[in-house]
């Protein structure tokens, strides 16, 4: 585990911040009139997900987390629980509280493959890719005319999730979406 000092503290790192793991969103080295210099920044503790403003000031250091990764599958959504198994072991299941993880897991199908964020041997988080391909399970018919609302529509994919696409998708076509947005990105294969 590094040692980073105040400046060295940039986003996408995980840093071990009250003996919690927190991945920095956001930093900014700024020195106001005669003060020594400040890094504010914006963590996100890996578990809960929740969001905090920090400064370091130029004597503090912190160490980097330890974070490891694993790979597992996702199972099911059940009773406020994501369930997932790690990879070529299923007997290792583990799951997160839904509200934790479900912004990822709305757009995952069973047994998709995540990568999962551990620290101290322990699953924290999960990773998805930032794009997936998921078919469409029910799309309205467009109508003509119905331009004025821009040109898109709401159609609810497979997983549940509902996305705004162009009026030419229809049910059974499959679609690429962007994990980060939640929004349309192109038509991948036509029913």
């Amino acid at each position: 585990m590094a040692v980073l000092s105040y400046n060295e503290i940039l986003p996408k790192t995980v840093i071990d911040y009250n003996g919690e793991p927190y991945e920095v969103l956001s930093s900014h080295v700024f020195r106001m009139q005669m003060r020594k210099p400040v890094n504010q920044t914006k963590l996100r503790h890996l578990v809960s997900g929740r969001v905090i403003e920090i400064s370091f000031h130029q004597n503090e250091t912190v160490t980097e987390a330890d974070i490891s990764n694993m790979q597992a599958q996702y199972l099911y959504t059940n009773r406020g629980e994501s369930w997932f198994a790690e990879t070529g072991n299923p007997k290792n299941r583990f799951s997160f509280p839904e509200e934790t993880v479900h912004d990822k897991v709305q757009w995952l199908v069973q047994n998709a493959p995540v990568e999962v964020l551990t620290y101290e041997e322990r699953p924290m988080t999960i990773k998805i890719p930032v794009k997936v391909e998921l078919a469409v399970k029910d799309a309205p018919p467009a109508v003509k005319g119905n331009t004025v609302s821009g040109g898109n529509k709401l159609v609810e994919l497979v997983t549940g999730a509902k996305v705004n696409v162009p009026l030419f998708i229809r049910a059974g076509d499959i679609i690429r979406i962007n994990t980060d947005s939640g929004e349309y990105a192109e038509r991948v294969e036509k029913a």
